[in-house]
């Protein structure tokens, strides 16, 4: 029979959630997130927890220095990736998509966006701006002082206000944009994709040296749409057009397709929109190593609280 948990196992599982959220915007890897909450649980097993008054604040900042220690200690590997470095796409449940900030902080787009940003800073950025930590919380979670903290948060809301995405369309044109799109791709209609994608829609591909991808970015509503159109065409990845499936799903707090055949999932795609709702970038994640989480089939809830 399973044992029941004791009172400090009861406060992780509680806090579960939450820690992995905190991990994964700064990892922008569900694997690594899922290690750093592991590193976490270890160190709170052995801590004395006699002294600590907010469990819920002491786990976050555990969880927040062991996800930027690894965020440093895989920088070199992402400079030097094969290819465009795109965040592990996670499947994520409704809950994520009802709180404006959550789905933001955890879309393709902004993940994208804090992976231009120093380790220290996207760490600041997250905690300060996600999740409402004060500057001196911030400093003690990523053992800095508090003045270093306050100039790293402004250095990164800055950088991040300078490159997110300025207009976004309502969640139910994301979503119906969404669909005649995954109608149009699967029929191959080049004309009605052309009619969804900004004329300067760029499409991003993550392969990792292991898929055959476009090492550069595709730009242009034209090269895009035919790319997208031959899909129903052409063998990928070893899967025959008609041995491949395209479902509907909500992917990081948006909505996303992914592309699976027969016992794996070959691909993920997610969208940026503008304000009138037409598409102005792609991310397409081929690389098997970060489609774990989306195989796994398991959605998350990724709030804030």
């Amino acid at each position: 029979m399973t044992q029941p948990l004791n009172l400090d196992e009861q406060v992780f599982v509680r806090n579960r959630n939450l820690l992995f959220s905190v991990a994964y915007r700064i990892l922008g890897s569900a694997a690594d997130a899922e290690d750093a909450v592991q590193d976490a649980w270890i160190k709170w097993s052995a801590a004395d927890r006699s002294q600590v008054a907010d469990p819920k604040a002491y786990l976050t900042r555990i969880v927040s220095n062991q996800a930027l220690e690894r965020l440093r200690s895989t920088q070199h590997k992402r400079e030097t990736y094969v290819g465009p470095w795109l965040p592990e796409p996670i499947l994520t449940s409704a809950d994520t998509a009802d709180s404006v900030t959550g789905a933001e902080s955890v879309s393709m787009a902004m993940l994208v966006v804090l992976e231009t940003l120093s380790p220290l800073e996207r760490a600041v950025f997250v905690l300060r701006e996600v999740f409402d930590f004060s500057h001196a919380e911030i400093a003690e979670a990523v053992e800095r002082s508090e003045a270093a903290v306050r100039q790293a948060a402004h250095r990164a809301r800055e950088h991040v206000q300078a490159r997110r995405p300025r207009f976004a369309a309502d969640r139910s044109r994301q979503r119906a944009v969404t669909e005649r799109f995954f109608a149009a791709a699967t029929g191959g209609d080049v004309n009605a994709l052309m009619e969804l994608l900004s004329p300067d829609v760029t499409l991003w591909t993550d392969g990792g040296g292991k898929v055959r991808q476009a090492l550069l970015p595709v730009v242009g509503a034209g090269t895009v749409a035919a790319w997208f159109a031959a899909i129903g065409t052409v063998t990928y990845q070893g899967v025959e057009p008609a041995d491949m499936n395209a479902e509907l799903v909500e992917i990081n707090g948006g909505p996303g397709i992914v592309f699976s055949g027969p016992g794996r999932v070959i691909a993920t795609v997610t969208f940026d929109f503008d304000g009138d709702g037409r598409i102005t970038a792609i991310h397409n994640v081929a690389n098997l190593d970060k489609l774990l989480a989306v195989a796994d089939g398991t959605a998350r809830s990724l709030g804030t609280r």
